[in-house]
């Protein structure tokens, strides 16, 4: 029991020195998560320009969509006005 007793009280010090540990490293985990958070490797930095570009396209393509429905309005009704005034004469 004498024996025992000793290793009884290392038990709760030995959860203490693991909590020690991870105090100490919180700091350079905070740094370097906070360094990667606010640096941009050249990876993403190309992902970021890609989804850009991707977006930028799809909004020409919207826009260039919307043009042509106009212009083919358009003709549409120019060609009824054309044969409207065909039809009077």
């Amino acid at each position: 029991m004498k024996r025992a007793l000793p290793l009884l009280l290392l038990l709760p010090l030995a959860a203490c020195v693991s909590t020690v540990g991870h105090v100490v490293t919180a700091p350079v985990r905070v740094a370097s998560w906070s360094v990667d958070k606010m640096t941009t490797s050249q990876k993403e930095a190309d992902e970021k320009r890609g989804r850009r570009e991707r977006k930028l396209d799809e909004q020409r393509a919207k826009e260039a969509r919307k043009e042509a429905k106009r212009e083919r309005k358009l003709a549409r009704e120019q060609a009824r006005q054309q044969a409207q005034q065909d039809d009077q004469r």
